[in-house]
């Protein structure tokens, strides 16, 4: 006696499971979606303040390589910075600033220069950056020009 042979192939999907797949890949996508939200917005602002250290150290090296003075104006009214000749940057919309200056107390508007000696010294004051969910202050050494990001 021979015994019959049943084979049964699955050669595709059932629609139960497209609709299981179909419902997690949506779901992933949501989820991601909502977390970049949330990243982005801290990514700009910490890049605006390594790109803000990063012009004063910039015109530091410049002062003392050429052995001149150099200036970075930050206009806090139309919310952009920049070394003098050199170009303008400007801060995003959603990041505010604020300079606390040693002689005039805090400065909330107008035009203000941060001058750069060729020794190494440096005239301004503590830049202050701030969104809805950070504060960060840059405070510049007037002697030896070192800047510390707190």
């Amino acid at each position: 006696m021979q015994k019959a042979k049943c084979k049964i192939t699955n050669n595709g999907f059932i629609l139960l499971e497209l609709i299981i797949v179909l419902f997690l890949v949506t779901l992933i996508l949501g989820l991601s979606t909502i977390f970049f939200a949330n990243v982005l917005p801290s990514n700009k602002f910490n890049s605006t303040v390594r790109d803000i250290s990063a012009t004063i150290r910039h015109a530091r090296s410049l002062a003392q390589i050429y052995g001149a003075k150099q200036t970075i104006t930050i206009d806090l009214d139309l919310k952009k910075y920049g070394l003098e000749g050199r170009g303008v940057k400007e801060i995003p919309s959603d990041v505010y600033i604020k300079i606390i200056d040693p002689l005039s107390g805090e400065i909330h508007q107008g035009k203000y220069r941060l001058v750069l000696y060729p020794t190494g010294g440096i005239e301004g004051g503590t830049i202050v950056l701030w969104n809805s969910k950070k504060t960060v202050s840059i405070q510049l050494d007037p002697v030896i020009g070192s800047l510390v990001i707190k």
